[in-house]
């Protein structure tokens, strides 16, 4: 038997037996003048030295006992017995246990274990089995599988995406009480957030699509670097995540795609760990914080406002060292000079990704949309067209315009941001739309006049036969009309 498979106490004893007779093998010492201050016999010292010769340390060691882990003093029945009793479902009481134990030792004439005795062969199950005989296969799972912890080793090697139901009472849209959900889109290296969203709808393809859009592409905050195309995208079996939008986008911009077992959502720990985070040290200081079992709380705040709040604490969090790696997130992820990997342009990204509106058309006035007008320049080369409208949710200030699958422009509302199209824009872009008509009627009238030819005069009228009329000489007479 391998030294390696004897317990420590095991290898320990044979150290010290070792010691004993280590005088006698290495130093010449008599063996009986080595063990005289040990209280031991020379007989069992000679054993000791022969087993050591034969076997090395392992000589040395006790060799355990045949028949160990068996109960000699009853029988194997009766330990089969309480241990089926035990793992029965429903589950029994050790003292109902005992008291059938009693009768079928009783019935059998032998003897009867005490209460402790059969405490003892309880306690002698494998936990795992417990759990599987009285919770089922999923506790099972859940508790004692062996988990593949997934480690990325770069920046932007693998992504995780993620939902949950916030503990926090806001006011929604009618100003009644509801509880947010959160999107979050996480960088498994640096533990950074490259990407979130908060509404009050169920998780759906098209938040996930708007994280990522969010986690992809440059943020205009400061302190929030993170972004580029991941490798990896690791997510559950969700309708949102495996939904046909997601796949075409996935491979459109070569990201793989990773599930995790259906039923089995395991090995997302560090963002789940996250939202614990967010639960304790962001909403838990917020009015409306609403953990389990809590009744009675009224909502303070807005979905802005908790965006806001939330964008504050994520400057907190990127800055601070990690508990798992000992360093900020936002310092691990730019840390060696990373640069990510970009899509081509943001409008590549927004035809991917953001929301795709009905089509719409295009008005003298604009594009109407939500009860809002968004006007641009360019639209008035577009007025009467058909147009697809591509925008976020969190930003109606301007919406991305789409004609036959080709970025057209970037329109804006008037009412919502302090960009304005001047008048002097839309009379220059109307004249110009128009030179460009004339340019193309004329270019049209052209080519038809080439390829059917000069036109001809037109003929002279025909000559008839009738007499020409002689004139009448002019009278120098005056003439009135009564003579």
């Amino acid at each position: 038997m391998p030294l390696s498979e004897f317990s420590e106490e095991q290898r320990e004893e044979a150290l010290q037996r070792f010691q004993v007779i280590r005088p006698f093998l290495e130093d010449g010492i008599a063996l009986h003048a080595a063990i005289q201050d040990q209280g031991m016999s020379l007989r069992t010292a000679r054993y000791w030295v022969n087993r050591y010769r034969q076997s090395g340390l392992q000589g040395l060691m006790r060799k355990p006992r045949a028949d160990r882990g068996r109960y000699r003093q009853f029988s194997t029945a009766l330990v089969q017995l309480v241990e089926g009793l035990a793992l029965q479902k429903p589950r029994l009481s050790q003292a109902a246990i005992h008291r059938r134990v009693v009768e079928f030792t009783t019935a059998r004439g032998e003897a009867v274990p005490s209460y402790s005795s059969v405490y003892h062969f309880i306690q002698q199950l494998d936990p795992g089995l417990v759990v599987l005989a009285h919770e089922g296969s999923r506790a099972y799972q859940e508790t004692f599988d062996l988990l593949h912890r997934r480690e990325a080793k770069a920046p932007n090697e693998l992504w995780q995406a993620d939902h949950t139901l916030l503990d926090i009472w806001i006011k929604n849209e009618k100003e009644c009480a509801a509880k947010p959900w959160l999107t979050v889109v996480m960088d498994d290296y640096s533990r950074a957030v490259a990407g979130y969203f908060l509404s009050f709808a169920a998780p759906s393809a098209w938040q996930t699509a708007l994280s990522l859009h969010q986690a992809i592409w440059p943020k205009a905050i400061a302190h929030w670097s993170v972004c580029g195309i991941p490798t990896v995208l690791y997510t559950d079996h969700g309708t949102d995540f495996t939904s046909r939008h997601l796949e075409q986008v996935s491979a459109d911009l070569k990201i793989q795609l990773v599930f995790s077992q259906v039923g089995q959502p395991r090995g997302r720990g560090k963002i789940e760990r996250f939202f614990e985070t967010v639960n304790q040290l962001l909403l838990s200081h917020l009015p409306g914080y609403a953990p389990a079992g809590s009744t009675g709380i009224a909502p303070v705040l807005t979905l802005s406002e908790l965006d806001k709040a939330f964008q504050a604490f994520l400057q907190t969090y990127h800055h601070r060292p990690h508990s798992a790696t000992q360093i900020a997130p936002q310092a691990r992820w730019t840390a060696h000079g990373f640069l990510p990997q970009m899509p081509a342009s943001l409008e590549q990204l927004d035809l991917l990704l953001l929301t795709v509106a009905q089509p719409r058309k295009v008005h003298q006035d604009g594009i109407r949309f939500q009860g809002l007008r968004y006007i641009e320049s360019t639209l008035a080369a577009y007025v009467g067209e058909a147009v697809v409208l591509r925008y976020d949710p969190r930003d109606l200030a301007e919406v991305r315009v789409f004609h036959k699958n080709q970025f057209l422009c970037r329109a804006i509302c008037p009412d919502l941001t302090s960009e304005v199209v001047s008048l002097k824009d839309i009379v220059t872009a109307r004249n110009q739309r128009r030179r460009e008509l004339k340019k193309q009627l004329a270019e049209r009238t052209s080519l038809v006049d080439a390829l059917v030819g000069v036109k001809s005069k037109p003929p002279l009228p025909e000559q008839s036969h009738v007499c020409p009329t002689v004139p009448v000489p002019k009278t120098r007479l005056k003439r009135y009309a009564d003579s």
